[in-house]
């Protein structure tokens, strides 16, 4: 594939930034605790591929932070912290955006959140699902029904009428406390 000129942003517009790509697929969908805890939204986060020497940051790069989460919690529990970090995970401070990750172990590479790319990224032509022995039981696609509804914008329900049609089928789900 050619290489192709990614721009990304955060949400609020404090940061911008560009890189190149020969692998801009947005394909592979990571269901890891660490993803599904720091990216929020669908218990999962989609990473694409970027030559580390080409990033750039074009607006706010002094604000940018990095994150970096342990791998195993129980390990650094014992100490073993620095050999148990995860890679650095780059975020907008002002609005908590994820704009890409990168590992020390891999340093050539840079792995942009698709989710922050503002250039028309490829359409796959298959996914794949990682790490789903970590998933969340209400995010694993293969505890999914097969099919569902899809809307364009918002949908003819509110989040309080889907639970009440519903009822019946998530009644078993719902924990006491």
């Amino acid at each position: 594939m050619a290489v192709l000129l990614l721009h990304g942003s955060c949400h609020c517009g404090a940061v911008a930034f560009e890189v190149e790509s020969r692998a801009p697929v947005p394909f592979m969908r990571c269901f890891c605790s660490i993803c599904r805890k720091t990216s929020g939204g669908g218990g999962y986060t989609v990473n694409i591929l970027g030559e580390a020497s080409s990033l750039r940051v074009t607006r706010g790069g002094s604000s940018v932070r990095s994150y970096r989460a342990l791998k195993d919690k129980t390990r650094a529990a014992a100490g073993d912290e620095e050999g148990n970090l995860c890679q650095h995970r780059y975020f907008c401070p002002e609005c908590a955006s994820y704009l890409w990750a990168q590992s020390d172990e891999w340093a050539q590479w840079v792995y942009p959140y698709a989710s922050a790319i503002d250039s028309e990224l490829p359409v796959p032509p298959a996914t794949a699902d990682i790490m789903l022995g970590s998933a969340a039981k209400w995010a694993d696609p293969r505890s999914q029904p097969a099919q569902g509804s899809s809307y364009d914008e918002y949908p003819p329900f509110s989040l309080e009428e889907w639970h009440r049609d519903h009822a019946e089928q998530t009644s078993g789900n719902q924990k006491s406390e």
